[in-house]
C-alpha cells in the first residue's frame, strides 16, 4: 500500500521561533504561507510542515498522488481506494473522505497511541 509523500505536520506555538529553528537545521521554505500561520520546509526528502494554532497535536500526513517535491505521480492509489482497503482490514477512521467522490479528498486515523495520522490526498 503506497501512502505518498510523508512529513510531519507540526502544532508550534511560535512560527516565526520554529522557523528560525529549523532554518538552522538546514531546513528551507518550501511553500505555505507564514501570514496564516502555516509553513511547508524542505531538507532534502525531508517535510516538516509548521501549523501555528490549527491543531492541538502533532500529525504524521501522507500525500497520496504526490512526491517529495509536491509534483503528481502517475499510477497512485486513490485515497478512497486506501480507506476500502484500511477499513476491511478493521482499521477505525476519525474522518473519512467521501467514497462517492473524485480527487481530492482526506480521512484521518489514530495510530495505538492516540498520534493522529492523516492522509490528504490533492489530485
Amino acid at each position: 500500500m503506497q501512502l505518498g509523500a510523508f512529513s510531519i505536520s507540526l502544532a508550534v506555538k511560535d512560527i516565526a521561533a520554529s522557523l528560525a529553528f529549523y532554518q538552522k537545521l538546514g531546513f528551507e521554505i518550501f511553500g505555505g504561507d507564514i501570514a496564516q500561520n502555516w509553513l511547508i520546509l524542505k531538507n532534502g526528502d525531508a517535510i516538516i510542515g509548521l501549523f501555528q494554532g490549527m491543531f492541538e497535536k502533532n500529525i504524521l500526513t501522507f500525500n497520496p498522488g504526490w512526491d517529495a517535491n509536491a509534483q503528481q505521480v502517475d499510477g497512485f492509489t486513490d485515497i478512497r481506494e486506501l480507506q476500502r482497503r484500511l477499513r476491511a482490514q478493521g482499521v477505525d477512521f476519525q474522518s473519512e473522505a467521501d467514497e462517492s467522490t473524485a480527487g481530492p479528498a482526506s480521512f484521518t486515523l489514530l495510530d495505538p497511541d492516540g498520534n493522529p495520522v492523516l492522509v490528504d490526498q490533492h489530485v
